[in-house]
C-alpha cells in the first residue's frame, strides 16, 4: 500500500512540475503574464471578443489561476 501512495505522489508531482513548466513557457507566470508571450495574445484575444475585459471565468483566468496555484503549493511544500 505505502508503494502505491509513493508512487501517487510522485506522479503528481511530475503532473505538477509538467504543468507549472508548460505555463511557464507559454508566458503565464504567478507575477502574471508575460508581455509578448503567448499568454498576452491570448489575453488580448480574449479581451477583444469581450468588449476590453477578460473574463474572470475564461480560459486566460483559469490558466493563470493554475499558475499561481501551483507556485504556492510548491512553495508550501518547501
Amino acid at each position: 500500500m505505502r508503494n502505491k501512495r509513493c508512487a501517487a505522489a510522485a506522479g503528481t508531482a511530475g503532473t505538477l512540475a509538467l504543468a507549472h513548466g508548460t505555463l511557464l513557457t507559454r508566458g503565464f507566470t504567478s507575477a502574471g503574464i508575460a508581455a509578448s508571450s503567448a499568454g498576452a495574445g491570448m489575453m488580448s484575444s480574449a479581451a477583444i471578443a469581450n468588449g476590453g475585459g477578460v473574463a474572470a471565468s475564461g480560459l486566460v483566468a483559469l490558466l493563470q489561476s493554475a499558475e499561481i496555484e501551483i507556485t504556492a503549493t510548491a512553495f508550501m511544500k518547501k
